[in-house]
């Protein structure tokens, strides 16, 4: 069982930037994960990410196994 998916991660399977994943998760218009503020750096906020791994294989489409591979191939942890 996936525990997380780094806004990286989701980027990458989705052809998108980070920060694709970012502010659309600041803006509630990727309905798969939350963008919490967690305080500001001078006048910049600062926000911790979480994308549900359901909800994020329901919206693209990629199984478990096919984010497992991305994640390995990426160098990322799950």
């Amino acid at each position: 069982m996936i525990r997380k998916i780094m806004p990286e991660l989701a980027a990458s399977m989705m052809g998108k930037g980070p920060q694709f994943i970012r502010i659309g998760l600041q803006r509630n218009l990727l309905p798969f994960g939350q963008a919490v503020p967690t305080g500001t750096t001078g006048r910049k906020p600062k926000f911790s990410y979480y994308i549900s791994p359901k909800l994020f294989m329901e919206y693209t489409g990629f199984t478990e196994a096919q984010i497992r591979e991305a994640a390995a191939k990426g160098g990322y942890s799950l």
